[in-house]
């Protein structure tokens, strides 16, 4: 069984390696927050322990490789912008792995959300992969804005072992928020 300490990162390319044409501009913002002061932020990028696929390989070697990265992976984060739900390729895949083979909570992150009090109501941006397994129990996610101190503290509290209260509708309460800066 492999060694699970990393936090795995799902986001909408749409195809695109321009970061500011697709949803990579926050997986890079993240990479940003490490590169800043690694130390003081947790978080150990499974993309960063596979080599790298290239941009021609076929779906089942970048699954492949997909899946290797997932393995070594406590969390997976799942940054859910406008155009997420129309991924039809890896994303689904990756959140279907995560919680049907993996059994890793997902941290459901939202840029330019503030606070989330009701997940439900972000309903219509939820991938139909993420979706069914909420509707069904078996996903178990928190949902937060995209904000530092949330996803660092996300990351740093779930995993394969910590799922989120609430089940597939978690979410943080007003005083967490407050810690964050966000009330």
């Amino acid at each position: 069984m492999a060694y699970r300490n990393g936090t795995y990162i799902a986001f909408h390319a749409e195809g695109s390696t321009d970061p500011t044409a697709s949803d990579i501009k926050y997986y890079r913002m993240m990479l940003a927050w490490r590169a800043k002061d690694g130390s003081a932020f947790p978080f150990f990028n499974s993309h960063e322990k596979i080599s790298a696929v290239r941009d021609t390989s076929q779906a089942e070697t970048i699954k492949r490789s997909l899946r290797l990265r997932m393995d070594n992976s406590k969390n997976m984060v799942l940054i859910i912008g406008a155009r997420t739900r129309f991924d039809t390729d890896f994303v689904p895949y990756e959140i279907g792995d995560a919680v049907d083979r993996c059994g890793i909570p997902i941290i459901a992150t939202y840029p330019g959300q503030g606070v989330i009090r009701s997940p439900n109501n972000l309903r219509n941006l939820w991938p139909s992969a993420l979706q069914s397994r909420i509707d069904n129990g078996k996903a178990k996610v928190i949902h937060i804005p995209f904000n530092r101190k949330a996803v660092e503290d996300a990351i740093g509290q779930f995993n394969h072992n910590k799922a989120p209260a609430g089940g597939g509708l978690g979410y943080y309460n007003d005083d967490a928020y407050r810690a964050f800066g966000l009330l």
